[in-house]
């Protein structure tokens, strides 16, 4: 185990020496986040212009050594129990469990495990008397949340305090070419969202940052208001938004052009937002 104190902007993946486990503390949830990544081979199906992992590649997640991850997470977390881990790795203040996140180096829910994963963390979690306040979280980008095996992972992940966080950063075609470099249609992303919503309580995630020094256009800002409104009337109703901003540098090509938006305008769009649901800022 490293002795590097980990912080808000200090992400080690290799903190922890282990293949599929990390540790973070994370800004928004104050505390310890257990990170799986099974996208070891840093490939996703998107490739988002903010997104901070090096040499990323499109592709899906290599097979998962189940195994392998059962062992790291259960001695992961008995560290963090019993060990002096958040002693001797997380500052003051930070040192709590607040959830195991799959999230990683690319989409977790390519792995063709998900479904095991997911029913592998229920396993370990009962095993290491994992207190029940901390959550599972999955952070996706939200497409293939239409595939059976992945929606068998949501049904388990309810079950264990589960969170989804869908990914959102523009609610229109031409805006998500843009950021996430996806060619996807609203109608597709509607659907993927409230299969979400409908089998495990989901938050939209959104960054929200300036392209070339110009921020989100008052059209970016009615999409995704009119997005949002049109998911409710239909019945659809996520725990509400999780907003934020850069944290750390991109990776990408498009890394010189990105710059954080002031708090002015960032608020601004959180309060239009948070006439239509429960919103929570990270700027």
């Amino acid at each position: 185990m490293s002795n590097t104190k980990l912080n808000t902007v200090n992400h080690d993946r290799d903190s922890a020496a282990l293949r599929y486990v990390y540790p973070v503390v994370s800004r928004r949830a104050g505390g310890v986040s257990i990170g799986i990544n099974l996208n070891t081979n840093n490939a996703c199906n998107w490739r988002c212009i903010y997104c901070q992992v090096p040499d990323l590649t499109r592709g899906t997640a290599p097979p998962v050594d189940l195994e392998v991850l059962e062992n790291e997470l259960r001695d992961f977390i008995n560290q963090l129990l019993h060990g002096n881990f958040m002693q001797s790795s997380v500052p003051e203040g930070a040192q709590r469990i607040n959830d195991i996140a799959l999230s990683g180096n690319g989409e977790p829910t390519s792995a063709a495990e998900f479904a095991q994963v997911i029913e592998l963390i229920g396993r370990v979690r009962r095993d290491t008397a994992l207190p029940e306040t901390v959550k599972t979280v999955l952070i996706t980008n939200g497409s293939l949340l239409h595939r059976s095996e992945v929606q068998q992972g949501l049904r388990a992940m309810a079950m264990l305090n589960g969170e989804v966080w869908f990914k959102l950063d523009r609610a229109s075609e031409t805006g998500m070419q843009l950021v996430n470099n996806t060619a996807t249609n609203m109608e597709k992303v509607r659907e993927n969202l409230a299969a979400a919503i409908s089998l495990c309580p989901t938050w939209l995630q959104t960054c929200w940052f300036a392209l070339d020094s110009e921020p989100p256009s008052e059209q970016d800002e009615e999409d995704y208001l009119g997005f949002i409104s049109a998911l409710l009337r239909s019945g659809y109703k996520p725990q509400g938004v999780l907003l934020y901003g850069l944290a750390r540098p991109s990776m990408q090509a498009e890394a010189p052009r990105l710059s954080a938006l002031s708090i002015e305008g960032a608020q601004g769009f959180a309060a239009r937002i948070g006439k239509l649901l429960p919103v929570k800022t990270s700027f």
